[in-house]
């Protein structure tokens, strides 16, 4: 994709968000261009659209704002992977540690037919924490998780070791 280059500029370092010693990429300014927006969701498409993917999964909350026209336009279904307490049916949780702290995950338990294909995306790859308890929610309500897909990889803090052999895409990194 020729605007990657594009993208790589656009994304912004915000010191010390969301506490002191955190350096947050900030995507917001590719989202509000909408020529580059459109062009990160057709990379996307272009490459999931051929593996007859069942399932996008996307983290909460900005991995919606590529999980949902992503799983449109390849004709999946679109699965959320939700914060603890806001999914209004009968879910499976993952509690994982972040860079500042804990969270958890959660999936409604019928989000994912046995044996269904499944992309994972998120907006950014950074220690691996979040993208983990994903997959182990995909898997333990029997999907398969194809790959683990993301518009930013900070390569640096090595979270892709947490992904236990899953293939990951990242359409820009940091090195």
């Amino acid at each position: 994709m020729a605007s990657l280059d594009e993208a790589r500029s656009l994304i912004r370092d915000v010191p010390d968000f969301p506490q002191p010693g955190i350096l947050f990429k900030d995507i917001t300014p590719i989202l509000s261009d909408p020529a580059l927006f459109s062009e990160v969701i057709s990379g996307l498409t272009a490459r999931y659209l051929p593996l007859r993917i069942n399932k996008i999964a996307a983290m909460e909350s900005r991995g919606f704002i590529f999980g949902a026209p992503l799983a449109e336009n390849i004709g999946a279904g679109f699965v959320p992977l939700r914060k603890f307490g806001k999914l209004p049916y009968r879910t499976v949780s993952e509690t994982f540690n972040l860079e500042y702290g804990t969270e958890t995950l959660e999936i409604h338990t019928d989000a994912i037919a046995p044996g269904e294909r499944v992309v994972i995306i998120d907006d950014l790859l950074a220690t691996g924490g979040t993208a983990e308890a994903s997959a182990r929610l995909v898997k333990r309500i029997g999907g398969e998780v194809v790959e683990m897909a993301f518009v930013v990889e900070l390569s640096f803090l090595d979270g892709r070791r947490r992904l236990s052999g899953i293939p990951v895409y990242s359409m820009v990194v940091f090195d």
